[in-house]
Formats: structure tokens, sequence, C-alpha cells
């Protein structure tokens, strides 16, 4: 070939978008869900995936894969075609995992590609109105006088609502006894009724309506800054500096996916986040919408990994 034309040949095709992005989607995409209806995930999952198919063309399709905690179908994706066919609304358990099962099919960090942290939702800190504690100082008082009489609920051994409750105990020096449920809806009816008395969980939906009924009592939310969904709320930062845990979702493909793919899914998910209607839809879930960039995300399965090894660790956590 001359040489003018192969340099001007080379040039085109580094100038044109790889195919899979250009053709991308071409047939359905499977939404892999790792948890049961109802959860975090899945409203996500089921929020979005009718919006991706408007935008994007091709039906998308949600499927709950909940068996052994989620941890099939997260396998099953990490060894899916890395080509977008296969995707996942995973939330924070993913990064905490690794440290509660000895042996995972998977590595969270070299095993998918991160695509977009959607959204971040705040725990609160709740109790029963019968303790009559109204401020985090109160409670960590009450707890260390009598907390052999207390429980806290979680909604599983190796729930996002233990692990934050150990951190709180750590950070306020208290020892409070878990019982743990099938799921955050059990652990929350338990509460009201006053058979646990405190739970640190995330916000929203039966919790967030249970406080502003008066049936519990909110102390304080785990975040960073106030939740604007909980405005009149402390952080327990305020108290423990340094304090910071959320819940979140976030989408995930098979490691290797063409990042065309993955920057077509962010912004179609952009997109999608930033529309007035879907705002309002994740609002009414006490969620916070982040919309971040591949990076970013990675980025915080990295750093939560390695903040929730260590309180395993440290707490000798087991999943019984």
């Amino acid at each position: 070939m001359n040489p003018i034309r192969a340099i001007a040949v080379a040039l085109l095709a580094a100038a044109a978008p790889p195919l899979a992005a250009q053709d991308y989607p071409s047939k359905p995409v499977h939404v892999y869900v790792p948890s049961s209806p109802g959860g975090a995930s899945d409203i996500a999952a089921r929020l979005v995936s009718p919006k991706l198919a408007e935008t994007l063309g091709q039906p998308f399709v949600v499927e709950n894969r909940v068996a052994s905690g989620g941890i099939v179908g997260t396998a099953q994706l990490a060894k899916a075609p890395a080509d977008g066919y296969a995707i996942m609304m995973t939330f924070d358990t993913f990064a905490s995992n690794p440290h509660l099962y000895k042996e995972l099919p998977y590595d969270v960090v070299k095993d998918f590609a991160p695509i977009m942290l959607m959204v971040r939702y705040p725990q609160i800190l709740v109790v029963h109105p019968s303790l009559k504690v109204r401020t985090v100082p109160e409670f960590v008082a009450y707890a260390k006088a009598n907390g052999a009489t207390l429980n806290y609920g979680s909604a599983g051994p190796a729930s996002s609502s233990r692990l934050a409750f150990e951190l709180f105990k750590d950070a306020a020096g208290i020892q409070v006894e878990a019982v743990h449920y099938k799921g955050g809806g059990p652990a929350i009816n338990d509460l009201v009724s006053g058979t646990v008395q405190v739970m640190l969980i995330q916000a929203g939906g039966a919790i967030g309506q249970n406080v502003k009924s008066g049936k519990l009592v909110g102390l304080a939310t785990s975040g960073r800054e106030r939740s604007p969904h909980f405005p009149d709320l402390p952080t327990i930062a305020d108290f423990y500096p340094g304090f910071e845990t959320t819940s979140w979702v976030g989408a995930i493909a098979p490691a290797g996916t063409p990042r065309a793919v993955i920057e077509k899914l962010n912004g179609a998910l952009a997109k999608i986040l930033s529309s007035p209607e879907v705002k309002s839809r994740f609002d009414a879930q006490s969620a916070e919408i982040v919309a971040s960039t591949p990076e970013q995300f990675g980025e915080l399965i990295r750093s939560e990994t390695v903040k929730w090894g260590r309180i395993i660790r440290e707490k000798n956590i087991r999943v019984d």
C-alpha cells in the first residue's frame, strides 16, 4: 500500500468511534440485580432500565439473581462476555463481602468495570421512643449505663446495617448486642414494636415514615453532611469526627468491557438521573443522586473495601 494512503487509513480508523460503541446496544441488555424485589438496587434497576431502553433503543431486562446473598449472580456477571450486554446494579455490600466470605469466586476490583455510582442513601441512627433519648450523646450515655439490656437490629449478618452499627459502636465505645434478621423489613418491624431498641440503617421507605410519624426517634444521619431529607438531624460525625457510612447503588460490568461502551452507559445514566421525573422518584426514597464518573466509582469501591476490611478484622465479624 502507498505509504501516504496507509497513514490516511490509519488516521481514519483512529478517528472513527469503536464499532462496539457505534452498534451498542444491538440486542437486549441483561441487568442483574443481586437482591430480592423491593431492595434498593432492585428499585433503582427497575426505575432506570425502562429509561435506558428509551435512550439507547433496546430493552434492558431486569433479572433478580439473589442466590447466596447475590454472590452467585455477581459471579455470573464476572464470567459474562465483556461486551456490555450483561451489567449489574450492585450495592454497598459488594465492597464488604470479600472480607466476610472466605472464598468469593471473584475479585471485586479486578473482575469488574465500574460504570457509575448512581445514588447514595444516608443511614440513620434510630431508637425506640421508650428509651427516652433524643440525641446521640444521650443514647451513648444510656448505652454505657444499660448496654446489657440493649439490642440493635440488623438486616442480616452480612448487611450494611450490621457493619455500620459495629463501626458506630467502635467510635462511641459502647457494647450493644446484635439481633440479625432476614432483611430490613422484619428488623424495622421489631424496632417499632420495641423488641430491639436501636438500628443504624438506610434512611428512606419504612424507616423514614416511622421517624416522621413519631413511632421511632431519629438521632442522626451517617453521611459526611446533613441529609436534605432529614435536615433537622445532625450527623454522627458532629460527635465523632470522621465517621461516615452510607448505602449506595451503582452500575458495573465485567472487566474488559470496551471503554466506549462504559462511557455510553455512563452518559445515558447521567442523562436519565438528571431528569426531574427520575430525581423525584429517587427523592421519594430519600436517595441522593451522585451520577459519578467510572473512575470515581472505582475509587469508592477500593476505599470502601479497605475501610470495611479493617472493621471486619478488628471486630472479628463472621457470617454465621
